[in-house]
């Protein structure tokens, strides 16, 4: 097994749990690939460990296929007889028993997987919970999920299971600084603009991670995931989509190809590129795709009392969905043709424009690691994120790519701006026509950050301009 990186928080939270004097029942939610089962797996390794996975509901997987796998699992685990497999109760009344005793982590992995087409599970689950598992006081019980709307609605908001978790975990993307240890001890020898690139892709997703090869250029790596057929990034798309959202996967797409063309699109323009009237179902959608961590949803806020406004965008906020479907999806009938195997990164069509969307992603998703640099305490913090001014007869239109607002009076403006080439002094005019437009209460100081990639000339520095210049390399830690 690869070496674990990362997750110390998540590991402490489930730590914790062994010091009660009472069963336990967690849930763990997050896109597929970002480590669940896995994190599980490291918190149980010196423990009384026992994991059961559902089936991937493909076609001609029934609720008693899901059953017999499971009844397959707990007579190999616990060296059993044959044990009725036509009811859940009996099923997990088997498994309590097996595990009445001792301190136990019991797993129960892709669990909306198992309940697919029985009604009837969710109930059993809680019954047996409360008659059965929770007598052993030492016991964990997990349940896993890739459908993060499943594991919410039935789990966790569901009034079955009303006080009776005590611990909810939503696993988003290892940080940067997470990130760069994949690189082993080859990470002090690659350049921040040569991880970067890698980073662009995989995000922070730990099974795109283990991928990494660190004596591999990130180019050559990125052809081989991405642009040869055998590459586990050409694959992995389909296998997302049609294992989180089934039948509807073809509407999905359509959404996050119309996310694609526009970046920040609010919700009338959703509408708009899929042509569709207004409905509650386009917004499920939408959710649905933030819940599965592809999308994010940012409001804008006023900066005179802080609170939300009305205005919202929405953005794919998962790298590899985005480079997947700008370069991969467009270019799959030649990459099965292995006509790709030597294609440079650089020449592909928006390659640079691409690449600043990637970048600003990559800092968003780490802006606890920006706070820290920024030496802002984020109990300071009265609002942050992408900000939008509309515009009106009064006022220009401003886009700020992440505005930090502070119970201090302190905006920070952060400027995200990728560059294959040092960046020139050109950056601090167009900076300052952004703060020129920017309407903010007459009490509050602004302070404009730069974050780049690749290096700033020292014209940059000697403007004396931004508060503070930060390289990506201090992200990476």
């Amino acid at each position: 097994m690869n070496r674990f990186i990362g997750r110390d928080r998540e590991i402490d939270r489930l730590n914790l749990l062994l010091k009660k004097k009472s069963a336990s029942l967690v849930a763990v939610k997050g896109r597929r690939r970002i480590g669940k089962s896995r994190l599980v797996e490291e918190f149980g390794e010196n423990l009384t460990f026992y994991r059961f996975s559902g089936l991937a509901p493909v076609e001609g997987i029934t609720a008693q296929a899901q059953r017999d796998a499971f009844a397959d699992e707990l007579e190999r685990q616990f060296q059993m007889g044959k044990v009725a497999r036509d009811n859940w109760a009996d099923l997990f009344w088997h498994l309590a028993d097996q595990t009445k005793s001792g301190k136990t982590v019991i797993l129960l992995d892709e669990v909306s997987w198992m309940a697919d087409k029985d009604a009837t599970f969710v109930s059993k689950l809680k019954n047996a919970w409360d008659l059965y598992f929770k007598k052993n006081n030492q016991l964990i019980l997990v349940l896993c999920s890739s459908i993060s709307v499943w594991i919410e609605e039935n789990i966790i908001s569901s009034t079955a299971f009303f006080g009776r978790l005590s611990l909810t975990l939503h696993l988003q993307e290892l940080s940067l600084h997470d990130c760069n240890k994949f690189w082993g001890n080859f990470a002090s020898k690659v350049s921040a603009y040569e991880k970067f690139k890698v980073l662009s892709v995989t995000g922070g997703v730990p099974r795109y991670l283990e991928e990494i090869i660190p004596a591999m250029d990130a180019e050559a790596m990125l052809r081989q995931l991405c642009f040869e057929k055998e590459g586990i990034l050409f694959k992995e798309f389909d296998s997302i989509f049609s294992d989180l959202f089934s039948k509807r996967s073809e509407f999905y797409k359509h959404i996050v190809l119309g996310l694609l063309q526009h970046p920040l699109a609010t919700l009338e323009d959703v509408y708009q590129f899929l042509k569709v009237e207004k409905s509650g179902k386009v917004g499920e959608y939408l959710n649905n795709l933030i819940d599965a961590g592809f999308l994010r949803r940012y409001y804008t806020w006023s900066l005179s009392g802080g609170k939300k406004a009305a205005l919202s965008r929405y953005r794919i906020s998962d790298n590899y969905l985005r480079f997947y479907l700008k370069y991969i999806l467009p270019n799959a009938d030649k990459i099965k043709r292995d006509a790709l195997t030597d294609i440079s990164l650089g020449h592909l069509p928006g390659w640079e424009t691409m690449m600043g969307l990637q970048f600003e992603n990559l800092v968003i998703n780490n802006r606890q690691l920006l706070l820290k640099l920024l030496h802002i305490n984020p109990a300071d913090v009265v609002n942050e994120g992408p900000f939008f001014q509309t515009k009106t007869k009064a006022r220009a239109g401003v886009q700020i790519d992440y505005l930090i607002q502070t119970k201090y009076n302190s905006l920070y403006l952060c400027e995200i701006k990728f560059s294959k080439n040092t960046i020139t002094k050109k950056i601090v005019s167009e900076v300052a026509n952004k703060i020129d437009h920017l309407v903010t209460p007459r009490n509050m100081s602004l302070r404009p950050v730069l974050i780049h990639v690749n290096g700033v000339q020292d014209s940059v520095v000697e403007e004396d301009f931004f508060t503070a210049i930060v390289d990506f390399s201090e992200l990476l830690g």
